[in-house]
């Protein structure tokens, strides 16, 4: 590959392929129990126990208007930044890091003025991927509910920040393999 290129974590939700700024994923770990968290905006599902953290999963389903979902021990859950914020995403799998060159990604905008939640188009041999960008996710409105939520849940947070800053942008992200 020549030029700059981008680095993506591939996942599925409900047969379509999503993707992650690799920089932007922390690891992938697997599913387990979500906790419904009071006060919560509805976009997130609930949180998960990380290592002794409180970390909210958002509902990439509901957002995209996909199908809901029981939870299953074959998912998993990506830890990823949203802005200083850890959160998690469900995902029915991850499948795969891939590289792809600056050409062949459509900007969102340029798809259509309206799709939201998506930073781009990934435009692969084998079909498209939609590049989900963490950092529009939340409204104002529910970044500041889910932080007063985490707060009341965790006391040891201190609104949106976030401790550690492991990251996956050397590409090792555990149980994810190179793209072929």
């Amino acid at each position: 590959m020549s030029g700059p290129t981008r680095r993506l974590l591939v996942f599925e939700l409900a047969g379509q392929r999503y993707g992650l700024e690799l920089a932007a994923v922390q690891e992938v770990v697997r599913a387990v129990a979500v906790t419904r968290l009071p006060g919560a905006p509805p976009i997130v599902e609930g949180a998960i126990n990380v290592r002794g953290r409180v970390v909210p999963v958002l509902d990439l389903r509901s957002r995209f208007g996909l199908p809901a979902r029981e939870l299953s021990s074959d998912e998993h859950m990506i830890l990823a930044r949203a802005g200083r914020r850890l959160v998690a995403i469900r995902a029915d799998r991850t499948t795969w890091l891939v590289e792809v060159e600056a050409d062949q990604v459509e900007e969102a905008a340029g798809v259509t003025p309206h799709l939201r939640h998506v930073a781009g188009v990934a435009k692969l041999p084998d079909g498209l991927i939609l590049i989900h960008d963490l950092e529009t996710f939340l409204t104002q409105a529910e970044a500041e509910a889910l932080g007063q939520a985490v707060a009341a849940s965790d006391p040891s947070e201190s609104g949106v920040h976030a401790r550690g800053t492991a990251s996956a942008a050397d590409g090792e992200v555990a149980g994810v393999r190179e793209a072929p």
